[in-house]
This record gives structure tokens, sequence and C-alpha cells, in this order.
């Protein structure tokens, strides 16, 4: 079944005004009943897995409804959030209520000496899983990946899986990005519920959980340590193994590594040591212009699992004239970057289909783009192997949270005097919507466990903790953090402004202002990490009769000639004055926003050639 057949366009009425429900050549041609079917996790390969997505149970009910309701309200089409008009509900989900997921789960056999573990890829805000009526975990957050043994839950036969979610969105102090529940401008339409893939897989008693990837290229080698869901070091009394020799889980339980390029092996390892370092001799460099990957596949038991990694390495360095560059493989290395914002006209949050996540990074490719910051959001693990394989540079946001932002103090102020941001210390809380300790803390978990859930890929080169002052707090503490997790890529402690002075850039957004080149006195780069926002409304491929940008161009011949001005003059300018990175606003167009280099549905280009 097509999804468009099951979900008819329409003309959705908000008070006075008309939107225009967009679907992008993916969502015209989605089938219902192949949704997302590949691998989720690129990094952690397994051969046998079941994917979960299709048509699910929903039902909506006050919070107050404290058990699974009898009834159901329709069908919802996972993992497109209720709000997307994907999911067939097209409904807003409000903080008093509850989102009610039903799916039936057929286990034609239990494995002795297996276990079964469901995953989610993300689910927004808040959520509990259930099996056959019994609660299985909760999770709180809504833009990373967790999973569930289920092993002990299931029957042979049938069995009910029931997820309950709640979603606060900015009415809390969870994080949310850019989502609101009233939209507008640059805050998009709140999405909840499930929005990545959910998938199953049976696997061994021991099994590997991650792969931690290190490329060392001064040393010629990569350090590998794999981690396991048990202890097969300890077989004392409280031990894994309690009943078996020490001696005997030694030879049981060795690691083996096997590392290809390109189909040619080019290295074997067996050891019982879980961290190793392995020599890739006469290695060649991982690049944009040369994305060049190298297969692994790492074996312990009867657990096997294939993954990737590249040689590369980002870091500072002088120029011959003293000025602070970023580097890639030892080179001055200028990104010319794009901001992503992750949106799509039909899926919101969840890209319609795999070919979409890759015709994004190609398209950004044609158009001269070697690096897209990704603007507080994380992806399915898959787009960023499509970074990894086709090559583009990453800069991964950690996503926003915290109380309700002072409006004059994170926007107007700063953009109309950018010196003043310079002047505020972000150790006071409560000027950023930071009161409650316990948001900092969960905040805090989570951009732990971003860096942990991306540090395998290639392409993302630098972390950007925090953005235009939402959300931020004791900036130097994090940056300490994240450097202590991470020591091989870079950090643009606070995008934009309220500089705390330290990571490894000057970071300035400049909208309205003459753009210019100041050294940075703390010896920094300096990157002009958002800047342009260039307008231009495309009848018939544009979301709202809104429109939200920085200067506004009446058709697309005068925005491509504005926009080659500006890249010919002055960031060629600013790239031989000492700016290292640049970011232009935006890939996409966003409901009020029309400042995408594409609009919202994909299916217009405003601009006919690359800008550099």
């Amino acid at each position: 079944m097509k999804i468009k057949d099951a979900v008819r366009t329409l003309l959705f009425k908000n008070k006075d005004i008309i939107y225009n429900q967009l679907y992008t050549e993916w969502g015209e041609r989605l089938d219902a009943e192949c949704v997302l079917g590949e691998y989720p996790r690129p990094q952690l390969r397994r051969n046998n897995y079941t994917i979960l997505n299709g048509y699910w149970n929903y039902n909506i009910t006050k919070a107050s409804v404290t058990v699974k309701p009898m009834h159901y309200d329709g069908k919802i089409l996972v993992p497109f959030s209720p709000e997307s008009i994907l999911s067939g509900v097209k409904r807003q989900l409000q903080p008093d209520e509850l989102l009610w997921y039903g799916k039936n789960l057929f286990i034609d056999k239990k494995h002795p000496g297996k276990r079964l573990i469901l995953h989610f890829g993300s689910v927004d805000q808040t959520c509990e899983i259930f099996i056959n009526n019994k609660s299985v975990m909760r999770h709180i957050g809504g833009y990373l990946p967790f999973s569930a043994d289920i092993t002990d839950y299931v029957l042979e036969g049938g069995n009910l899986l029931t997820v309950k979610v709640r979603d606060a969105s900015e009415t809390s102090y969870h994080s949310r990005g850019k989502q609101k529940l009233k939209r507008g401008g640059m805050f998009y339409t709140a999405q909840s519920g499930i929005w990545q893939t959910v998938w199953m897989e049976w696997i061994p008693d021991i099994y590997i959980t991650s792969l931690i990837i290190t490329p060392l290229v001064d040393e010629s080698m990569v350090n590998l340590t794999v981690n396991l869901n048990k202890d097969i070091c300890n077989t004392g009394s409280n031990g894994a193994f309690a009943h078996e020799k020490q001696e005997d889980v030694n030879s049981k339980y060795m690691f083996r590594v096997d590392v290809y390029d390109h189909g040619t092996k080019l290295i074997s390892i067996v050891t019982k040591n879980p961290t190793m370092k392995i020599p890739i001799r006469n290695f060649t460099y991982w690049s944009p212009e040369n994305p060049y990957l190298y297969d692994i596949v790492v074996s312990v038991g009867e657990d096997v699992v294939e993954s990737y990694f590249a040689m590369r390495k980002i870091e500072i360095k002088k120029d011959e004239s003293g000025r602070s560059r970023i580097c890639l493989n030892g080179k001055q290395y200028f990104q010319n970057g794009l901001l992503d914002q992750g949106y799509w006209s039909d899926g919101l949050y969840t890209p319609p289909s795999d070919e979409a996540m890759i015709f994004d990074i190609e398209q950004a490719k044609k158009l001269g783009f070697n690096m897209l910051r990704k603007h507080i959001k994380i992806e399915p693990l898959r787009w960023y192997y499509h970074c990894d394989r086709l090559g583009m540079l990453v800069w991964q946001d950690m996503v926003n949270g915290g109380g309700r932002y002072n409006q004059l103090l994170v926007g107007y102020l700063p953009t109309i005097f950018p010196w003043v941001s310079g002047l505020i210390s972000d150790k006071y809380h409560f000027l950023f919507g930071r009161k409650s300790a316990e948001g900092r803390l969960e905040w805090v978990k989570e951009c732990e466990e971003t860096v942990k859930l991306l540090y395998n890929s290639p392409s993302v080169i630098v972390w950007v903790p925090f953005n235009e002052g939402w959300g931020q707090f004791d900036a130097e503490r994090i940056t300490s953090l994240i450097r202590s997790l991470d020591n091989t890529r870079l950090i643009d402690q606070s995008s934009g402004w309220y500089d705390q002075k330290g990571g490894d850039f000057k970071s300035v957004h400049n909208y309205f202002h003459p753009l210019k080149y100041t050294p940075d006195k703390h010896c920094r780069a300096v990157v002009l990490s958002e800047f342009g926002g260039y307008a231009c409304y495309i009848q018939g491929h544009s979301y709202s009769p809104m429109l939200y940008g920085y200067r506004i161009y009446n058709n697309t011949n005068d925005l491509e000639a504005a926009l080659q001005r500006l890249y010919t003059g002055d960031i060629m300018r600013l790239k031989r004055q000492g700016v290292s990175a640049v970011v232009y606003t935006q890939l996409s167009d966003i409901e009020d926003e029309v400042n995408g280099l594409f609009t919202y549905d994909r299916k217009v280009c405003k601009i006919s050639k690359p800008l550099i």
C-alpha cells in the first residue's frame, strides 16, 4: 500500500492561516509495509534482526489514565510521530496527555542460550515499555537510543508490546531542540513518540555491547576496545562464570579481530585482552574528497559484529602568519558548511527513507559544501554512516534543554549588540533557563551518551555543547568533561555568543552586521558558525504563507546572484584573512523559514551552481 493512498494531501487550517502539507518524493512513494527497513546501526552490525516499523495501534488519553486503554483510536505508521502527515494521525500530543502504542509480536521459538534484545532508535520524550502488560523498563530523553532485554518477558507465539509515552516539550527542562507547541518563526512543530526505527535481534548470552575505535594516525595504528555485557575476566563466586574455570573462560571467549581494506584482509588478531592496538601500515587518509573506510569484523564467543573505521586527524595548528587554523590530516582545511536541522515536510524529525538522507548529503556536496553542522538534533545512525562513506564532515550540536528562555537575552540583545555576549558568565544559571539542578544533571548524562554514541563516526569532527545561550551552563566544566571522553575532536564551546573564552574556537554568528575577521585574543581558531539566512519563497513548495529569514529575495535569480556575491566576495576574503570555517543558514526551508537552499519538500533547489 502506498502511504499517499492512506494519508491524503490536504490543507490544514490553524486560526486564519492556511498551512500547505508538503510531501517529499520519498514520502509520496513510501510503502507502509516496508518503512526504513535498513539495519539501523551500521557501526555495530549483526545479521540476525527484525525491523518492527509499520502500522501499530495507538491511543491518546489524558495523563490521568494509569492503565492501557481497552480500545485504540486507530493505526499509526511507526516510526513517524503522530504530528507528522506520514504517521496517518496528524495530531499534536499535549503535555497533559499520554500516547499509547500497541504492537503484536510473534515469537516462533525461544532459543536456549540466546537473548532477545528490543531496540528503540529514539522515543520523545519519556516512555515506559511493557511486554504482555508487564513493565520492562522506563526511559527519559527523546534523542538517544535505548534497548531492553525482553527474553524473560516474551512467550513462544503471540505477545503484546505496549509503549506509553509522555512529552512535556518545552514546558519542562528535558532536551527539546527547536520543538515548540506553539510553533512559528525559528521554532518548529513539536513532535512526540517513536521517531526512529524499532527493531529486535537474537544475540548470544555473552555479547558485544559496543566498540570504541580510535585512529592513531601518528602511530599508524588504530586503538580498539571491545565492551561486553558481562565481565569474562571475573569467574569468582560473584562473577558471571562462577561455575567455570578461568582458563576455560579465557579459551572460550577470546577476542578475534579481522581488518579489511575493500575486501582484502590486512590483519587478524586473536587476544584475551579487550583493548588492543592494531597496526594499519601505509594507510590512506579519510577526507571529504576521499572518504576511505576500513572494515572490521569482531567476534567473541558466539557473537560476531561488523563495523568500520577511518584514519583521519583533526587539530588546530598555526599557519605561516601565526593564525590558528583548523587542520585535517596535518594540512589546513577550510570548511564550507551548511546548517542542517534535520526536519522533513512529511516526516518532521524522521527522514522518509534512507534515500532521503543520502539526497541531502549528496546535494550539499554538489553545491560545494564539505561540512554539515547538525543543529541541536541527533540523527539516526544511518545518517552518520552516509556522511562517513560519502565524505561529509559533521559538527554535532548537543540538544538544548532547560526551562523557559529569556528571548531578550538569548535572541535580540546579542544579535544587535554582539559585544554584550562576552560580558555575561554562564555560571548564573537562571539567566539561561538552567535553575533546575536535576535538569542540568540530565543534560550532562545525555551529553556523555551523545559522545559515546557517535564516537566511532569519522565524519564527526566537532562537538558543539551550547548554541546561542539556549540552556547553557558551566561551559568550561562541560568542555573539560567532553575532552575527558574524547580528546580526538575539537569543541565549539559556545556557538554564537556568551563566549566563556574556552574551547577551540572563537565562534561567531552574524546575520545583520558586515562580515569581518577579528583574531582571537585567546589564540583559538576563528569560525563564522552561522551567517546568511537569505530567504526566497517558492510558491507551491512552501509550508506557510509566513516568511522568516534575514534578507528577502523575490526570485531564485536574485537569490543566487546575492549568494554568489556573498561567497566570492566576503567569504573568500574571510578565508584569506584567517577564518577557518563558515556555516551558511541553511540546507532546507523549515515551516515559516524559507531561507534554505532547498525547499522544505526537497523538490526545488534555489541555486544552480556551487557557491565555492
